[in-house]
């Protein structure tokens, strides 16, 4: 696997868990993205709408458009990969503790 592959991955792991330290489990892609620069993703906004749409096909997120912001809400199945339940092909498992 590439570095890229493995930065992917980490990415999405970091989305989904953003999520869900979110309240309602729903974030604005805005939000999302400084969240994501916090913990060391820098991302462009056409890089952060592919991986939420990547995360939306894979049924860990639902993506709903609000005076045109995206709005992604975590699925019961992205809470289970974001807390090393369940996994995902493409996304990294968490760690034991973090």
């Amino acid at each position: 696997m590439s570095f890229d592959d493995y930065l992917t991955e980490d990415r999405r792991l970091v989305l989904l868990r953003g999520l869900a330290a979110s309240v309602q489990y729903r974030a604005n892609a805005f939000l999302l993205g400084r969240y994501a620069a916090a913990v060391g993703h820098t991302v462009s906004a056409d890089r952060l709408a592919a991986d939420l749409a990547w995360l939306a096909e894979q049924g860990l997120v639902t993506l709903a458009k609000a005076e045109g912001v995206t709005v992604a809400t975590l699925t019961v199945r992205g809470l289970d990969v974001a807390e090393g339940r369940a996994r995902v092909p493409g996304v990294q498992q968490p760690q034991p503790g973090a």
